[in-house]
């Protein structure tokens, strides 16, 4: 397999073209086999090029657990990067199919090479049975308990489950593992289990996040929990519809529209090339 190693502001992912269904075996256990960060490539997930009959291509992505994903909103970055850079769609506007449906990206191209994108990560789910959260109605400021902690949280649906745990500081690497684990798998309140992001409101317009991803763990970015955060933020009333999302590499900009969908920019960068037997 002949591979590109990208990230978005940390988060990283093992992308290869394989429009042409080389690689039809077991590809969860190929992806906890690439992942793996002591005796494989290291990465937060694997990404497929495929082709598509809808989109102008389509992604394909399995988390570092093997767990097939929805969409990933670094990982489509790294992804549009990738297409344009290999030469497989060379255009600045790209519509890529997901499991979460199409997403329209606009790339930002210099020197040739697409250095950052903007998403059109569609509109938020927000009732409940949809996302899902256990009840009825929209899931917003409630409450849960883990680890003898009671938190604040809401959830929503945008690509994926995510869930935003509302917090009066910038969590500790520590309170991201030891609380994530615990909310993630809480499978009688989130049935798919959810991603935990991590919030702190620094004013109207800034938010901090740290993420303990679904199927990964923690991560040093997430797209679509930055996107969530924002949402969920704007939704309580603690910021504005347009906000900087700091995560612990840089920042992603989350504007929810007029049009009430939710776009994200940020940057995608190449960290090296290989090939590996598997």
């Amino acid at each position: 397999m002949i591979f590109t190693k990208a990230h978005g502001l940390g988060n990283d992912f093992i992308i290869t073209d394989d429009r042409e269904n080389n690689f039809s075996g077991d590809l969860s256990a190929l992806a906890k086999k690439l992942c793996h960060r002591r005796t494989g490539i290291g990465a937060d997930g694997l990404i497929f090029v495929r082709k598509s009959d809808c989109c102008d291509v389509r992604m394909q992505i399995f988390n570092s657990d093997g767990s097939e994903a929805e969409m990933c909103g670094n990982g489509v970055r790294c992804f549009a990067k990738y297409v344009y850079d290999k030469g497989i769609f060379k255009h600045e506007r790209m519509r890529v199919e997901t499991l979460a449906g199409p997403m329209l990206i606009d790339l930002t191209i210099s020197d040739g090479a697409a250095v950052a994108a903007r998403v059109d990560m569609g509109v938020p789910e927000t009732n409940r049975e949809n996302i899902p959260v256990a009840g009825k109605g929209v899931c917003q400021l409630e409450k849960l308990s883990a680890m003898g902690r009671e938190f604040t949280f809401s959830t929503i649906l945008l690509g994926v489950p995510h869930t935003v745990i509302f917090m009066d500081h910038l969590p500790t690497a520590e309170e991201v593992m030891k609380y994530g684990s615990v909310i993630e798998p809480m499978t009688e309140l989130f049935p798919k289990k959810t991603n935990v992001n991590f919030t702190h409101v620094v004013d109207d317009n800034t938010i901090e996040v740290r993420t303990y991803e679904r199927g990964c763990g923690p991560t040093l970015a997430c797209g679509t929990g930055s996107s969530s955060a924002a949402v969920c933020c704007a939704m309580a009333g603690y910021t504005g519809k347009r906000v900087e999302v700091r995560l612990e590499l840089g920042s992603l900009n989350i504007e929810w529209a007029e049009n009430a969908h939710v776009f994200m920019t940020g940057p995608a960068a190449f960290s090296f090339e290989g090939s590996v037997d598997i």
